[in-house]
């Protein structure tokens, strides 16, 4: 009896043995032309040369080996890294549908379930984009119906910071939800006086899921999703917050859907549940709640996060430069005066400031990677065979800061964005936004709340630090999956 049991374990391990081994020369073979990079250890790939705290600057440095396309390991997974200008623009912009793919790393998955805007590719993510693309601009995008609601905002904004009266304050609280406030007013037709703890809720869970992505333990997450399901930590609070806000995106839909107007929808909830009710009968519509959901959540979270986090460290930049601040402040008051409110347009007459802000979205690169992409079919791409389904990172940050593109990559400087006659000047490495098919849906938005937000603040305030310019610190708090700025704290004093 011993021995049959013994032999039958035996038997086993050896077809374990055997599937292993056939599997392991299956993927050999697969990936066998995909790009060179740093030599793997099996299970855990490449993750003993790669920096975790900024992973962009071990894949800058790993570029000046392999060159400008290169393979890195995350675990069991190979990752081709796209670095430099020319070479991101072949692979995005000429092989644009070929790299329009979305990787569905595991805490996306499980936060939209595989649904929605951020984590589709192929014909889900077009119909998706498209409505979404359709719908803002339907609802005044470039147009004076959304510059108005951010004036709105702007002006909310400045009297909230108004009543610390010259007492030092953080920023960030107010930043937040002055943003959150603009995309809310998009997606539901509706703002939430600063006070209101929602609000504060709405805008904690966003700061929370964010920086667990740009943490360690979040790419850990991404990399050995299994075995977070087993383990207690600060990931359960995150998907459990963020499943209370997906319920109160739910209850918005429920709210319209009782008082549906499908002819002329109020916001980006109503318009989008007008869309199903029109492909009711088609059984393939990608216009259901969870695609409704999710895209919801992809558009207040990402839209929210990344430009009030812009937005707090154009700030702290202002702080640290101050002569740069007092520069803007002059321009402001040349083109725009005292007492109206900043428009989009007035940026035509304002070179400098406009110089500044793009300084500002350089310097901070806030996405360094993007979102990871993923090859939609087998593509040969300089010379390497990267096969369907492979991971894709953009290195933004390597056109970002690359010596030969810019007057002063690794410093703060707007003249980075200005010609020798002091007029703003383009610049084709300015890939803040990222590029291609897959680049920033709220590119329009984010700019136009930036330049107002900004100039509203410096028209009523000079802001100023709690310590020596020369000791404030302008790095990431967090450089992972994206960079998130310091918390800090200042004084804003009323221009006289």
């Amino acid at each position: 009896m011993i021995t049959s049991f013994l032999q039958i374990s035996l038997y086993f391990l050896i077809c374990l043995i055997t599937v292993f081994l056939l599997w392991k020369n299956w993927t050999k073979q697969k990936f066998r032309r995909l790009p060179p990079g740093p030599p793997s250890l099996p299970i855990i790939g490449s993750l003993l040369k790669i920096d975790l705290n900024k992973p962009y600057d071990t894949y800058r440095k790993i570029s000046e080996t392999y060159g400008s396309v290169f393979t890195v390991w995350l675990g069991d997974k190979p990752v081709v890294v796209v670095s430099g200008l020319e070479a991101l623009r072949n692979a995005f912009l000429n092989l644009g549908e070929e790299f329009s793919g979305r990787e569905t790393y595991p805490l996306l998955m499980h936060v939209t379930g595989g649904y929605g805007l951020l984590v589709n590719s192929g014909e889900t993510w077009k119909q998706l984009r498209r409505f979404t693309v359709t719908t803002f601009k339907n609802f005044g995008m470039g147009r004076q119906i959304i510059e108005n609601r951010i004036q709105e905002e702007a002006k909310n904004l400045v009297e909230a910071l108004s009543q610390f009266r010259e007492r030092m304050f953080n920023p960030k609280e107010m930043a937040d939800k002055a943003v959150f406030n603009v995309v809310c007013s998009i997606l539901f037709g509706r703002t939430f006086e600063y006070c209101d703890p929602q609000l504060n809720f709405f805008c904690d869970v966003i700061e929370l899921y964010f920086k667990f992505l740009c943490s360690i333990q979040g790419q850990f997450y991404n990399i050995f999703p299994t075995l977070f399901k087993f383990l207690p930590g600060k990931h359960r609070k995150v998907l459990e917050s963020v499943e209370i806000f997906k319920c109160y995106i739910r209850n918005q839909a429920d709210m319209w859907r009782k008082n549906l107007d499908t002819e002329f929808p109020r916001n980006y909830i109503e318009a989008f549940m007008g869309h199903m009710i029109k492909e009711k009968d088609n059984p393939n519509t990608e216009f259901h709640l969870k695609n409704l959901e999710a895209s919801a959540w992809n558009l207040l979270s990402a839209g929210t996060e990344t430009t009030a986090s812009t937005l707090r460290q154009s700030l702290l930049l202002m702080i640290k430069y101050p002569e740069v601040q007092e520069r803007v402040y002059k321009e402001i008051v040349e083109v725009i005066g005292t007492s109206r409110i900043p428009s989009f347009q007035d940026r035509l007459k304002m070179p400098y400031t406009d110089a500044v802000i793009h300084e500002i979205l350089r310097f901070t690169d806030i996405s360094p990677t993007g979102v990871p992409h993923k090859v939609l079919k087998d593509v040969e791409f300089k010379g390497y065979y990267i096969p369907e389904g492979t991971v894709v990172i953009p290195l933004l940050s390597s056109a970002l800061s690359d010596p030969k593109l810019w007057k002063n990559p690794n410093v703060f400087d707007p003249e980075n964005f200005l010609d020798e006659n002091g007029c703003f000047k383009k610049n084709e490495a300015f890939l803040a936004f990222g590029l291609g098919k897959r680049s920033c849906l709220g590119e329009g938005l984010a700019r136009m709340e930036l330049f107002i937000f900004f100039t509203a603040l410096l028209q009523k305030f000079t802001f100023s630090g709690t310590q020596p310019v020369e000791d404030i610190d302008t790095s990431p708090e967090f450089a992972c999956f994206g960079r998130l700025p310091r918390t800090y704290t200042c004084y804003a004093k009323h221009h006289p």
